[in-house]
């Protein structure tokens, strides 16, 4: 095709249909407002690009996929996001959820176990329980998981700034187990650069929270070869309001930060990298949602081969899992969102997610009930056995419209990372407020166009008019946290003090001196340390980040 052939279509073609149809023409825009040209055709992709841009699936840059035959060979992981009130509760959910075809487990902690506060503490007031599983100690984790070999599963864990005293309890468990650690399987998120951007369950200051990453980064690296160190998360940035652009530049963006605090900790790339996965959010805009997946798995193996000097494929090798987005969930008309749900997940498929959590059409209420979260996994089943998209491997890839919109996301996010370059890093570029600031914008130019009208969402600017929800929602009983402190008591006095204080005292040590804080995190959790003794001790250490004022 040619120049003049599109233009002649233009005019001969397109012109006297807008003519004839005189209305206000529509804005049709991506998620940064960027206008959706009328078009795509082969000139934004020319044929000499394929090869070095697209190439084959399980191939460098791996924008076709990250294996050579995706679905074909086996499904996605499908790990519904659970865990509310008691261990013993989401034990409950999570044998239910495994029954009806769930193949992984994700948990997810209540704010005080996330802030590293025990579930007595008086920050953990009116919050146990209430948007996670409370775990204080070992205690709850073996509860946690009852009934459940952890060699048999793969285990993802939503934590973040006390990722090591939840991973420590998890490995002490498996061992109680009998499992070999060499053989475990799971993700913990430890993705603390992000809390600092947009989530707020942070504790340390950066670079001391740099440090626990990257000696948990060491510490797998021995121990448990199998198991993601680090799910670094786009899935926040973009609840908090970012556009897709910047969602794929500020993970990717943290990664590297992650990646150059591992080396200068003197670790080699090729022996962590291939241990790094990503998480990222599945919003509405259905094709823009693919190409960034595409242009993230291209921009990460270039990164690492090109400014990290990977040699081993693995290392270049993007895996992601993926959420549907919870910010689009409306808490009128809920079943509105099953359909939301569902073209999200099928985005999450086409771009080539590695497993995948569908949210529950009751979320923007509450956390889900029974009922809402089988409809939610049934919804990935549905897409895995029966409407043919497994088959294919990338079956979009060659479209134009695609290549054009992951050539183009990608170009974003490299400006992006100049512009982070600049200011001395991702971490330099945090505490001078800038992703922060540039995400504002944005959530505030989204909510405008809300507003007015320019954006449409069903159920709150168009067709609003009733869809009240008048079924059951899942509570948490009050009273469970008087019996999460009173169990807690109970595990405290039985416990031997003088073992528990000598290796808090012993981590205290190393946290101020040079030891690996995730080896002594360890042993404080099978001396019965708690959370937030743990938590504590490490607070007097490294001190308490203040957030900073963006304007």
């Amino acid at each position: 095709m040619k120049r003049e052939d599109l233009e002649r279509w233009r005019g001969e073609t397109l012109a006297p249909i807008l003519e004839k149809q005189k209305a206000p023409a529509r804005k049709h825009t991506l998620s940064d407002g960027d206008p959706v040209r009328d078009l795509y055709t082969s000139l934004d992709k020319p044929e000499e690009d394929h090869l070095g841009d697209i190439g084959f699936p399980g191939e460098y840059p791996y924008t076709r996929g990250v294996y050579p035959n995706m679905y074909r060979g086996r499904h996605w992981t499908m790990r519904q996001y659970a865990g509310f009130g008691s261990a013993a509760e989401s034990n409950t959910r999570y044998r239910y959820l495994l029954d009806q075809g769930q193949t992984g487990l994700s948990v997810a902690f209540d704010l005080p176990t996330q802030m590293g506060y025990d579930s007595d503490h008086p920050m953990a007031m009116g919050e146990v329980g209430r948007v996670g599983v409370a775990i204080d100690s070992i205690a709850d984790m073996r509860t946690l998981f009852a009934g459940i070999p952890l060699q048999k599963v793969s285990t993802s864990m939503t934590i973040n700034s006390t990722a090591a005293i939840l991973l420590s309890l998890y490995m002490n468990l498996a061992q109680e187990q009998g499992a070999d650690l060499g053989r475990l399987r799971g993700t913990i998120q430890n993705d603390v650069l992000k809390e600092y951007i947009a989530r707020g369950t942070y504790i340390f200051p950066p670079r001391q929270s740099m440090r626990i990453v990257t000696d948990i980064f060491r510490w797998c690296a021995r121990h448990t070869p199998r198991w993601n160190t680090i799910s670094i998360s786009g899935y926040h940035i973009r609840e908090a309001g970012s556009t897709a652009a910047q969602e794929l530049a500020f993970t990717l963006a943290d990664g590297m930060a992650y990646v150059e605090a591992a080396l200068s900790a003197g670790l080699q790339i090729d022996t962590f990298a291939p241990r790094l996965s990503f998480f990222f959010n599945a919003h509405n805009n259905f094709l823009e949602e693919i190409a960034k997946f595409r242009a993230a798995r291209r921009l990460w193996a270039r990164l690492m081969k090109q400014r990290f000097g990977a040699r081993d494929p693995r290392s270049m090798r993007l895996r992601f899992h993926t959420q549907t987005a919870g910010s689009t969930l409306t808490a009128r008309h809920i079943d509105n969102n099953v359909v939301r749900v569902a073209y999200q997940a099928l985005a999450a498929v086409l771009g080539g997610t590695q497993s995948l959590h569908t949210n529950s059409r009751d979320e923007a209420l509450a956390l889900p009930s029974v009922d809402s979260v089988t409809l939610a996994l049934r919804t990935q089943q549905v897409i895995a056995h029966e409407t043919g998209v497994t088959s294919f491997v990338d079956p979009l890839g060659g479209s134009w419209a695609i290549e054009a919109l992951t050539d183009q996301l990608e170009e974003k996010a490299m400006g992006y990372f100049d512009e982070i370059d600049k200011l001395g890093g991702m971490v330099a570029a945090i505490e001078a407020g800038f992703p922060q600031r540039e995400i504002q914008n944005a959530a505030y130019a989204s909510q405008l166009a809300t507003e007015k009208g320019e954006s449409i969402v069903l159920g709150v600017n168009k067709h609003a008019e009733g869809g009240e929800h008048s079924g059951q929602l899942l509570r948490i009983d009050p009273a469970l946290e008087r019996g999460q402190a009173e169990s807690l008591g109970r595990f405290r006095s039985e416990r031997d003090q003088a073992k528990v204080q000598d290796s808090l005292d012993a981590l205290s040590q190393a946290a101020a001196g040079e030891g690996n804080v995730m080896a002594h995190i360890k042993t404080c959790m099978a001396a019965d340390c708690t959370l937030g003794e743990v938590s504590d001790t490490l607070r007097d250490v490294f001190g308490v980040y203040q957030e900073q004022v963006v304007v």
